[in-house]
């Protein structure tokens, strides 16, 4: 077949321009700078001119970024010894962590600061509270500085191959009509061959997914696991929280037998960033993560804090959460996978930022390596892997290797489960707990109800005031959210009949409830009594939980057209 599209030879290609591809490309323009400047002081001949490109399908760097984000600053500090000096965007340091377990109308303080640090998971002194969109957007200028080709608006949507190895990657059709014609506007996408392609598309890459359907996950790995965070940045009217400052809370709203928990961190400029985290292997079909963290926050000390205050962002994001045994392959014939995408993400210590940039800075290292050698084979490419697992960040994930899988026991004896497995390096019983794919942990309604016909108010669905709390309408429009409405939905329905009639039966169609973007909506037809999906998808946020939770699988989440999606500026 012939193919009409451009090609462009790069030498390496990052796939998702996050912190974890940021990272990786500044770190392997430094690791070139220094070896040229090196060898041209030797009198040898310096590595040729190196084409690294860094395709980011937002609108403009960060656009996308969203995390808590308490982070360990041990590899930025690696990364940019002098961030500070270069204006890193940090927050604060942490100096105040409280954990609080919360009732319906009370709380009380859980005593972390009685254990040492190396037994207390949630111990934060030393760390710094980050904006990742902010952290996401600075890192994109140092690395353009350093000659980095960094192209927002430019999804991938397809892997290229020759046989078995990775070659590149092709981008996303511009100018592309609803009905599949092509608008007045079109552009072809481009194929970007590459050397080496490197995979950061962050948490359930579209992308990475096709890869590891092809060339395999690897021996006995888990599936992957996730939780949905649903965030909301807040002005104060005066300090409230120092920068820096910490607030983790368990218990209330969520039931004991549904994981998850709340965040709220101190900014700069009387800000605060809240959120809430909601496994994605929870059971109840009419469990709306959105809801539930609006429920959190009419809490009497969640309220207290953000009275008179102004909601100013709002975002939602999936988090892989399945730890140590759910890491695929990270590496392939011409290719790598890096951060959120290879499921780097201590859930029991809330981090996934330094493993992203950790990863990214070893994929790096390992590159150079190749270019230095002129040789990417996939004997070369593998010390990646290698190297990555020695790290203090994949030993300490390794600790942490059951966490996940324990609190599928329910929230209580869950954390006696991982509270020991900590204590004791990981383990209790055996070596390894096995896990299930989230969407198979949904229950039917009459299965968990003895009855098929309840409604969401009887779930207790709320008034939202639009002072404390907001409806998914409102806080989607404080998220930026825009697609170009004129162009084939990028949420793929497989059997639309499932819908209406398996799912619509047996669970009451929970797609309507876990999107925390009112992306789906049940319409019926007054004057023929059916039910029609209308699916808004210009509200989509990206999250990809529709991808992860469907009860049948029946929702795939594609890259939209270049430039789609939210418009994060402090998330």
């Amino acid at each position: 077949m012939e193919n009409n599209h451009e090609i462009i030879d790069v030498d390496v290609l990052f796939v998702g321009g996050g912190i974890a591809s940021l990272s990786s490309a500044l770190r392997l323009t430094n690791l070139i700078r220094d070896y040229n400047e090196k060898k041209k002081d030797d009198g040898a001949k310096n590595l040729d001119e190196v084409m690294i490109a860094v395709l980011e399908k937002g609108p403009f760097p960060g656009a996308h970024g969203i995390s808590g984000a308490a982070i360990d600053p041990a590899p930025l500090k690696e990364l940019v010894p002098d961030y500070l000096e270069k204006g890193a965007p940090i927050e604060g340091n942490v100096e105040k962590e409280t954990v609080y377990f919360l009732t319906e109308k009370g709380q009380f303080k859980i005593p972390m600061g009685l254990a040492p640090k190396s037994l207390n998971p949630l111990d934060n002194h030393g760390n710094c509270i980050v904006s990742a969109s902010r952290l996401n957007a600075w890192l994109t200028a140092l690395a353009e500085e350093n000659g980095v080709n960094i192209f927002p608006e430019f999804p991938g949507v397809e892997v290229l191959y020759d046989e078995s190895r990775i070659i590149g990657v092709r981008t996303g059709d511009k100018g592309v009509s609803h009905d599949g014609s092509k608008k007045s506007n079109f552009e072809p996408g481009i194929d970007l061959h590459a050397k080496v392609t490197v995979f950061g598309e962050g948490s359930r890459g579209s992308l990475t997914k096709t890869v590891l359907n092809r060339l395999g996950q690897g021996a006995e790995r888990n599936p992957a696991g996730f939780e949905v965070g649903v965030k909301e940045v807040w002005e104060l009217p005066e300090k409230r929280l120092e920068p820096g400052e910490i607030i983790h809370t368990m218990g209330y709203p969520l039931k004991s037998d549904t994981f998850g928990g709340g965040f709220i961190y101190g900014m700069k400029e009387n800000r605060l960033s809240i959120g809430q985290l909601v496994s994605l292997d929870y059971k109840d079909p009419f469990l709306d993560p959105h809801r539930e963290f609006q429920r959190m926050k009419m809490h009497p000390l969640i309220s207290a804090l953000l009275k008179d205050g102004k909601m100013v962002q709002y975002g939602a994001k999936s988090v892989p959460v399945s730890g140590y045994y759910s890491v695929p392959r990270l590496t392939f014939d011409g290719g790598m996978i890096i951060g959120d995408s290879a499921n780097l993400f201590n859930a029991m210590m809330i981090k996934g930022i330094n493993l992203a940039m950790r990863s990214g800075m070893i994929a790096a290292e390992t590159i150079f390596e190749c270019l230095v050698n002129d040789d990417f084979s996939i004997d070369r490419l593998e010390k990646y892997s290698e190297k990555l697992f020695k790290t203090k960040e994949l030993k300490d994930l390794y600790r942490t290797r059951n966490f996940h899988q324990a609190m599928e026991k329910g929230l209580y004896l869950g954390m006696i489960t991982a509270g020991l497995q900590h204590i004791l390096g990981g383990s209790i019983f055996g070596a390894r707990l096995e896990s299930t794919p989230d969407h198979t942990h949904l229950k039917k309604v009459k299965e968990l109800y003895g009855r098929e016909d309840i409604t969401d108010q009887e779930k207790g669905d709320i008034k939202y005031d639009g002072k404390i709390t907001f409806d998914k309408e409102t806080d989607v429009y404080y998220s930026g959210a825009t697609h170009e409405e004129d162009q084939p939905p990028h949420l793929h329905i497989k059997d639309y009949d499932i819908c209406y009639t398996r799912c619509a039966a047996e669970y009451q169609n929970p797609c309507v409830r876990f999107c925390p973007a009112q992306v789906y909506e049940m319409e019926i037809d007054e004057a023929t009594g059916k039910k029609h999906l209308k699916l808004n998808f210009s509200n989509c946020v990206h999250c990809k939980t529709c991808d992860i939770k469907d009860p049948y699988e029946n929702i795939t989440w594609v890259a939209p057209e270049g430039g789609g999606g939210p418009k994060y500026s402090m998330m």
